[in-house]
C-alpha cells in the first residue's frame, strides 16, 4: 500500500493485545462487564477490556492485568475464548497496524468498577443479552456469544 500524498510505502506494524470477558451471576442472571471508551471522534463505544502485551508478559498475564486495570475487577481466568484480527491506519505515526487481540474468559472474584483506570469512561455490568445488543464491535459480540454458550453448558 502506498501513501497517496507522497507515493511512499506505509510501514506495517504488528501489534498483539489481550483482553477478556469477565462475568458474574446475579441470581439467575448472567452478567458481563463492558467498558465505554471515547474515540478520536469523541463518540463513545462499548467494548471489552483489552490492551497491549508488555515485555515479558504472557497473553494470560496481559489479559488479567488489562481486565483489572480497565474495569477495576479481579477475575479467575478460566480459558481462552479466541482471538480477533484486524488492520487499521494510525494517523499519529502514519503506519498501518496489523493487530491480533487474544481474549480469555474470567469469572468475577472481587473488586469495584469505581477503581477502573482513565482509559475507560465508564464500566458497567450488563445482563448478557443486553451486552450483546450494546457492544459496538461485531467481532467482540461474537466472543461474548462464545462465552455465553460455554457458560450455559456449565449450568
Amino acid at each position: 500500500m502506498k501513501n497517496s500524498k507522497r507515493g511512499l510505502p506505509l510501514e506495517k506494524v504488528k501489534e498483539v493485545s489481550s483482553g477478556g470477558v469477565i462475568y458474574r451471576r446475579e441470581g439467575e442472571v448472567l452478567q458481563v462487564a463492558l467498558i465505554a471508551r471515547r474515540t478520536r471522534k469523541q463518540d463513545c463505544v462499548w467494548c471489552l477490556p483489552k490492551g497491549g502485551v508488555e515485555e515479558g508478559e504472557s497473553l494470560e498475564e496481559a489479559a488479567t492485568r488489562e481486565v483489572r486495570e480497565e474495569t477495576g475487577l479481579h477475575g479467575k481466568l478460566l480459558h481462552k475464548l479466541g482471538e480477533i484480527h484486524y488492520e487499521y491506519f494510525s494517523p499519529v505515526d502514519r503506519t498501518r497496524r496489523d493487530k491480533t487481540v487474544h481474549f480469555f474468559l474470567f469469572e468475577y472474584l472481587s473488586g469495584s468498577m469505581e477503581d477502573h483506570d482513565e482509559e475507560a469512561e465508564e464500566v458497567c455490568w450488563f445482563p448478557i443479552d443486553e451486552a450483546l445488543r450494546k457492544i459496538t464491535f461485531v467481532n467482540e459480540r461474537n466472543l461474548i456469544q462464545q462465552a455465553q454458550e460455554h457458560l450455559l453448558k456449565l449450568s
